[in-house]
């Protein structure tokens, strides 16, 4: 009897493997990796995109040095809704809670946490161009930061409980099925990059839970000197081996719309032939990825779901609308996505 069963149950064991793990003649890895998605037109277009572009035998075949994928980071695989962004929401602690920084803060640094304060907890509209106020108040509110403390300093904002959730930190906070968009990319042999509004250090600290290398992250920057030497152009100084890097509070760059196309072309120097976004500072880098001489795919998030996340259903469906007419796919994560964080976070109400 033993020596019936034995090849039986090695026979259904394959059976099984090949069912959850195959590759086609084209060479297309054909693992499940959207359990977490429910059927939808947005990983249909995917699978059939990825598909036509791996088959050698395809007009449309695109080499693997030249598989660039591009995604946006807050609201595109990262929660955003917690209820603003994280690094308004770390900009808030810093210059109005933190004890060994909130009076040292300079006014202008204040007024701009103080806006975000408003905005979260009262519904006062943010002034028109936040996003720049912004960026000069972080460069400013971290500035003599080395790079070590200030990572540390993300971490330990991210360790905290996500407002307006239970079961979930900041830094627990990903889309499960957008990870899972980056598995199945990475095993059909595209490198994909985040390409974020954010600070590119707070982007690192946050996606290296998730194995996404620092080197593979473009954000909004902020100029770095050296312990010893100050403002000493670094042109005109060398480093020593005892040195660190400091952050400044010198703003670099912002890295929206057009700046993500800039940033992408110097610290990429391919177009991508996906991008992934949820918001108009998408656009540009989407339109950039449809200019590829290669068969391109673009797609928006739409924050659709009012029973999972804390999202606006009717402003979403018009957004979902317009990026449509743009030439972009749409994804609903209230129709597409089986989980957002996962089954054992909840959504609750926002506490202050």
């Amino acid at each position: 009897m033993k020596k019936i069963l034995f090849p039986i149950v090695i026979f259904c064991i394959s059976i099984l493997c090949s069912c959850s793990s195959s590759t086609d003649n084209n060479g297309l890895v054909e693992n499940d990796h959207f359990t977490k998605w429910n059927a939808c037109e947005a990983i249909a277009t995917l699978k059939a995109y990825v598909e036509d572009v791996t088959d050698p035998h395809s007009k449309n075949y695109i080499k693997e040095e030249d598989r660039i994928a591009t995604f946006d980071m807050d609201g595109t695989f990262v929660g955003e809704l917690y209820p603003t962004y994280f690094e308004y929401n770390l900009l808030e602690y810093r210059v109005l809670d933190d004890p060994s920084y909130k009076d040292k803060a300079p006014a202008d640094v204040k007024e701009a946490a103080q806006d975000i304060r408003d905005f979260v907890r009262n519904g006062k509209k943010l002034p028109d161009h936040f996003d720049m106020k912004h960026a000069y108040a972080a460069a400013k509110a971290y500035a003599g930061m080395t790079l070590t403390e200030f990572d540390a300093y993300v971490k330990a904002y991210a360790a905290k409980p996500a407002n307006g959730f239970k079961g979930m930190t900041y830094g627990q906070s990903f889309y499960k099925p957008m990870l899972q968009v980056f598995d199945y990319l990475k095993a059909n042999g595209f490198t994909f990059y985040v390409v974020s509004g954010s600070d590119r250090f707070i982007c690192r600290a946050l996606v290296e839970s998730i194995g996404i290398s620092p080197n593979r992250v473009i954000g909004m920057d902020v100029k770095l000197r050296t312990t010893k030497k100050g403002e000493v152009a670094g042109v005109n100084y060398t480093m020593e081996k005892d040195e660190d890097l400091i952050r400044t509070d010198e703003l670099i760059i912002k890295n929206l719309k057009t700046n993500k196309v800039f940033q992408i072309s110097q610290e990429i120097g391919k177009i991508p032939v996906i991008s992934f976004g949820n918001s108009s500072g998408d656009c540009a880098m989407h339109n950039y990825c449809l200019s590829s001489p290669h068969r391109s795919v673009t797609f928006m998030l739409i924050a659709d779901d009012e029973d999972r996340d804390h999202a606006n259903r009717e402003k979403a469906l018009k957004l979902g609308e317009q990026w449509r007419e743009a030439g972009y796919h749409v994804i609903s994560m209230r129709d597409d996505f089986k989980t957002i964080y996962g089954e054992d976070v909840q959504k609750t109400d926002f506490t202050y």
